[in-house]
């Protein structure tokens, strides 16, 4: 089957291009001998999380029990799930998780830790634990380096549990020194950190510079969207995913109507304006949406589009959109390939 004859809205995927993002990650970060732990909360399918591990990544990383559990049972061996497992339920599903694979978490205070504790001890388990470490995003994390080694020690005396080291998201100096300081406080107290793990896309070509960070987490280089073209961390012809859509009504001269809207494209909107990038009509805007309608405005294009024509578009993020389909369809020389099920879709618990 032809692209063309797929039903619209679709997400698409062009496979060469994927093949190469993961491909070129691995080789960036084996060349400067980083461990490459990718994010799988961007594209949510067990296939590519494979395809990735047999690239050379050590292991995945996964934000919530949900994908950790689907990912577990696709048979990937060692989950990095960077958050604060809390409540009985939860701690029981961590303790069925680290039965079946190498599991490691994260915490930023010793509420989190007395829990991951008491439900690894229980269960005659040990449990590697990082250290959360805020060095700027000002979402959880310890504050400070003296927090964190405080933090560790406790980790590092909790029965059930081992201290694996620190976390912080994204990469940056500010982390690079924040490690620094702390590892020199636990040295002192002859605790030696043998993991330190940072991260994002737009930080790839820089991981090595930050001689701290052992460890890079990326999500969203495999697929590309208009965020990362608007950093400079990608280029249009590295974007792998595309949402395919039809232009349903041209109800003005310049407005056109296209059948993808916020259950489509999702709401996040960064520098550019509008809601993502269409590559027939570059100067094109989609400057609102409804759930199901997409208004674009096409009023600075030379050519404007008839009503049927199929657009293709780079989301502003592609994360949300993945997470709003129930299939990706790959692709390769425009012609269906393969259609992969999100198996991790919607699980957020």
């Amino acid at each position: 089957m032809h692209v063309d004859e797929l039903e619209t809205p679709v997400v698409t995927v062009d496979l060469d291009i994927l093949e190469t993002n993961i491909a070129g990650l691995q080789a960036h970060l084996d060349a400067h001998g980083i461990a490459n732990r990718p994010h799988i909360k961007t594209h949510k399918i067990p296939e590519i999380a494979q395809m990735q591990v047999k690239q050379g990544a050590i292991g995945i990383t996964c934000q919530k029990l949900g994908e950790a559990e689907v990912m577990a049972k696709a048979g990937i061996q060692d989950i990095f799930l960077p958050y604060n497992i809390i409540g009985e339920k939860k701690l029981a599903r961590l303790v069925a998780l680290t039965r079946t694979c190498r599991m490691s978490v994260t915490s930023d205070s010793e509420i989190v830790v007395r829990g991951l504790s008491a439900a690894m001890a229980q269960a005659g388990l040990t449990l590697s634990v990082l250290v959360e470490c805020d060095t700027g995003m000002q979402r959880c994390g310890v504050q400070s380096p003296a927090e964190a080694a405080k933090l560790a020690k406790v980790i590092a005396e909790s029965p059930g549990l081992h201290f694996g080291g620190l976390m912080t998201y994204p990469s940056s100096e500010r982390a690079n020194l924040f490690f620094q300081e702390t590892r020199k406080l636990l040295e002192a107290d002859g605790i030696s950190v043998e993991r330190t793990s940072g991260g994002s896309t737009n930080t790839i070509q820089l991981a090595q510079t930050f001689d701290e960070i052992t460890e890079h987490r990326a999500g969203e280089y495999i697929y590309g969207d208009r965020y990362q073209i608007d950093c400079d961390a990608m280029k249009v012809e590295d974007c792998s995913l595309k949402v395919i859509v039809t232009v349903v009504s041209r109800p003005t001269e310049n407005r056109g109507i296209i059948d993808g809207g916020s259950k489509t494209l999702s709401s996040d909107v960064f520098k550019t304006p509008g809601h993502g990038l269409i590559l027939e009509y570059p100067e094109a805007v989609i400057y609102s949406q409804s759930e199901e309608h997409g208004h674009v405005d096409f009023s600075a294009c030379e050519r404007k589009p008839e009503i049927g024509e199929r657009l293709s578009i780079i989301p502003n993020h592609c994360c949300p959109v993945t997470n709003l389909f129930d299939q990706v369809v790959g692709i390769r020389k425009g012609e269906v390939e393969l259609v992969w099920q999100v198996a991790c879709r919607g699980l957020v618990q």
